[in-house]
């Protein structure tokens, strides 16, 4: 089913790019048009059906891979256009507002089509090189070297053998056809370089299968903090059958934390790190299975003794609450990606699902970090939410005035 509405989506998206398409290209040549988009698509399409027949798998058809990612970064192109012409519409439609006098004039409504097709031409024309040079940034900025965000986080009550702690917060890596093995390798050597004494993964580790995993175990594989690697899932990771993450996660020797905790011994003092279940694992929308019971607060806190201070993964920012139910003083979530593509100045598309888009925000003496993500999902772009490797680190002390609530 998610593949048929992903395949109407798409007709009706280039349907309307070809409406633009005609504005822009000359008369003999616009004939053409259907064939080249239908071109476009077929790889990206029989790329989609091949996983999911299970036929897909990464290193599979490496060229399909290859023209299905030129597919995707036209779809990117597609959109921006697409938003480039919608304003250039809205701009004739007040101008023509404006000018009630020639309306009464005697102006044909020929030669007032031949004036709108003409500014639209020239606006679409325009908008070609915007969208052009705007999902060229975007993919620069996606698939660039993320933004290394160091940050000290101090508690009052931070139990002294956790002073100066270091954590490497990574979330939404996407591995998949968006995300190669050399990106991957990439983000493992930046967050390696920062020593971190623990790994931390906050879900949507793979695109939407479990066999993207085997990309991103092999890319962290032999890095080993002091403290150990520990992960909860995401949204994504429950596309499919989660088992298999489960299972080769937990192979790998990356504790996985769904409704559990561990606890942490350094320096006489102990750090309770707990996980929350996503919300997906129970809803059983992709393939009708329900894999868990969702967040469950008090029992991942079960049994964990009371002077243990306590971090809680859980990958979407609008479930801290669950992760205060369970004591969580700092929060570490992920899932908004920052907005992923912002293109209204200061403002973030991720308040469209929420108010917690990324940074640092504060509850009394408690902490949530929500990280942008490292990965893309649906368009291999990002504006104004660049990738982020958050290390955070542990400090004993008064609570830094100014954090967000």
């Amino acid at each position: 089913m998610p593949f048929l509405i992903s395949l109407v989506l798409i007709f009706l998206v280039q349907w309307l790019h070809l409406r633009l398409l005609r504005l822009e290209v000359a008369a003999p040549y616009r004939r053409w048009l259907p064939w080249i988009l239908g071109l476009i698509h077929v790889p990206l399409v029989l790329f989609a059906g091949l996983r999911i027949l299970g036929l897909g798998g990464h290193g599979a058809l490496p060229w399909l891979r290859t023209l299905a990612r030129a597919g995707f970064y036209f779809q990117a192109f597609t959109v921006l256009h697409l938003l480039a012409g919608m304003l250039a519409e809205g701009a004739w439609r007040f101008w023509q507002r404006n000018r009630p006098e020639e309306a009464g004039e005697g102006v044909g409504e020929g030669a007032v089509d031949l004036s709108r097709r003409a500014f639209l031409q020239t606006a679409a024309l325009a908008s070609t090189g915007a969208a052009v040079a705007l999902g060229a940034g975007g993919a620069r900025q996606a698939y660039g070297d993320p933004e290394i965000t160091r940050r000290a986080l101090s508690f009052p009550d931070l139990p002294e053998g956790l002073d100066g702690l270091r954590l490497a917060h990574l979330s939404d890596l996407h591995a998949g056809p968006l995300v190669s093995p050399n990106l991957l390798h990439r983000w493992r050597e930046l967050t390696e370089r920062e020593r971190p004494d623990l790994l931390l993964f906050t879900g949507d580790l793979v695109d939407s299968r479990p066999d993207e995993l085997e990309p991103l175990l092999e890319a962290f594989r032999g890095f080993s903090p002091p403290l150990g690697t520990f992960a909860i899932l995401g949204n994504h990771d429950y596309f499919d059958d989660p088992r298999p993450i489960w299972r080769d996660l937990e192979a790998e020797g990356i504790r996985c934390l769904e409704n559990a905790s561990t606890l942490i011994r350094r320096d006489g003092a102990t750090l309770a790190l707990l996980g929350l279940q996503d919300p997906m694992a129970r809803n059983g929308r992709f393939r009708r299975m329900v894999f868990g019971p969702g967040p469950r607060p008090a029992e991942a806190a079960r049994d964990l003794p009371a002077e243990a201070f306590r971090i809680c993964m859980n990958h979407r920012p609008s479930e801290w609450e669950r992760a205060l139910e369970a004591g969580a003083r700092l929060t570490l979530s992920g899932h908004t990606h920052g907005g992923q593509i912002n293109p209204i100045p200061g403002f973030s598309s991720a308040h469209l699902i929420g108010p917690r888009t990324d940074g640092l925000y504060r509850q009394g003496d408690d902490l949530l970090y929500v990280s942008r993500g490292l990965g893309v999902v649906g368009l291999p772009i990002r504006i104004a939410a660049p990738p982020e490797i958050a290390i955070l680190t542990l400090k004993r002390g008064p609570m830094a005035p100014g954090t967000r609530s």
